[in-house]
Parts: structure tokens; C-alpha cells; sequence
């Protein structure tokens, strides 16, 4: 059974989402809140897997709860991984692509289809990304990156592994990447799995992230990963 806590600032909206989740057989309603102060404290209690997390709401907002929830000291205390699904109104939402960096497993609009959403739920429970890495990668272009050097672990990676790293970055699938480094999709699976384990990234969608805050990005003109030019 999923354990659900639902964070909102709308109580009609949190009523909503609650009766489709409830009449789910895998997944029930542990805990329902209305800013992000009372969801951190309420998740200590509740002990849900999945939050469905709001950006917008008074005390607290979403982005910091999130950052609350997921960070490492935090993650330490708690007995089992929760994944917190951002719900937003805008496509290209700065402030869910800043707590996409704390840790949150993707977002979603929140005129969302009932069966998008439960899916989504199940999805993020078993450890995978909603938002796909091509489309994260569009809203960190989009959005404001911190300009951040980049960490010792860079310069263990292989010059296959920082071209790799740069075509997720743009949100290449592996088949894609194969065809555009002329190797097979095994290889390239092979090359993201070191990235995983070197960056100490949790998925495909965390690279995405990394290349983009770390200015780990493909120029252009060219194939080679190099960091790009911040713009000014």
C-alpha cells in the first residue's frame, strides 16, 4: 500500500485529489496539510512514500519543504525513501526546477488526467522520474542556473563518460546517444551507469540536473564536453 500526503494550500483541491487516490486499491491518504511547515512536521507522523507536494502556499513553500524533506540529514532518520511529486500550474516553473535540485522526482500540472496522476504516484514510489530528462532539460535551459564549479568527482569520469553526460544533458535516450556517438545502446548504457555511480546521482533525471548546474554541457558546434559559457 502507498502512503500518500497530500500538500496544498486549497483544501477543495486536496479533498479532490484525496477521493481519487483513496479509491485506488495500492495507495491510501495518510496525511493532508495546507503549507509546507505543517508537511514537514507532518511527515515525520504520517510515514508517507509519496507527497504530492504544492510550489505556492503561505508559512512555508513548496520548494523549502522540499529541501527539508530530502535533505541528507533528514533522509538519515527516516526508516523508508520518500519521494516528493511537485504539482504546479505552469509548464516552465522555475521554482519546480529548483526543487527538481533538492531532490523532488519530477513534476506535474496540476490539470493532470485522474489516471496520469495515480500513475505517476506508482511510478515515483518504485524509485523512477515523471518528468523526462528531455523535458527537465528544457526547463533548466529556461530557467536560472546557479553558475557552480564543478565538484572533484568530474575528473574521474572518462572523456566517453563527459561526452555521454553531455547528450543527457540534453535529453538524449540511450538509443539516441548511441547513434550519435556510432556505439551500441549497450555501451552507452554501460557509460551511464559509471555516470550514476561516479556523480552519485539517484537516476537519469539527477544527471540532467548535474550537467546543467555544473555548466557540464555540449557546445553546439561540437561533440566534446566542455563547460559552457555562462550567459550574461
Amino acid at each position: 500500500m502507498t502512503r500518500v500526503m497530500l500538500v496544498d494550500d486549497q483544501e477543495l483541491f486536496r479533498a479532490g485529489i484525496a477521493v481519487i487516490i483513496d479509491a485506488q486499491e495500492d495507495m491510501e491518504v495518510v496525511a493532508s496539510v495546507g503549507d509546507g511547515r505543517s508537511a514537514v512536521a507532518a511527515a515525520y507522523e504520517a510515514r508517507p512514500d509519496v507527497v504530492l507536494m504544492d510550489l505556492r502556499m503561505p508559512e512555508m513553500d513548496g520548494v523549502e519543504a522540499t529541501r527539508l524533506l530530502l535533505q541528507p540529514a533528514s533522509v538519515a532518520t527516516r526508516p523508508h525513501r520518500l519521494a516528493v511529486l511537485v504539482l504546479t500550474t505552469f509548464d516552465l516553473d522555475a521554482r519546480a526546477a529548483e526543487a527538481i535540485r533538492y531532490g523532488a522526482s519530477g513534476f506535474l500540472l496540476k490539470d493532470v488526467s485522474p489516471s496520469m496522476l495515480v500513475d505517476a504516484i506508482r511510478t515515483v514510489h518504485v524509485g523512477h522520474a515523471v518528468l523526462s530528462p528531455r523535458d527537465l532539460s528544457t526547463i533548466l535551459t529556461a530557467t536560472f542556473t546557479p553558475e557552480v564549479a564543478p565538484p572533484a568527482a568530474v575528473a574521474t569520469l572518462t572523456d566517453k563518460e563527459r561526452e555521454v553526460l553531455g547528450w543527457v544533458s540534453r535529453g538524449l535516450s540511450n538509443i539516441e546517444i548511441g547513434k550519435q556517438m556510432f556505439v551500441s545502446e549497450s555501451t552507452v548504457k554501460s557509460h551511464v551507469g559509471a555516470l550514476l555511480r561516479k556523480l552519485d546521482a539517484r537516476d537519469r533525471v539527477q544527471l540532467v540536473v548535474y550537467a546543467h548546474d555544473h555548466r557540464l554541457l555540449l557546445p553546439p558546434d561540437d561533440g566534446r564536453l566542455t563547460p559552457a559559457r555562462a550567459s550574461r
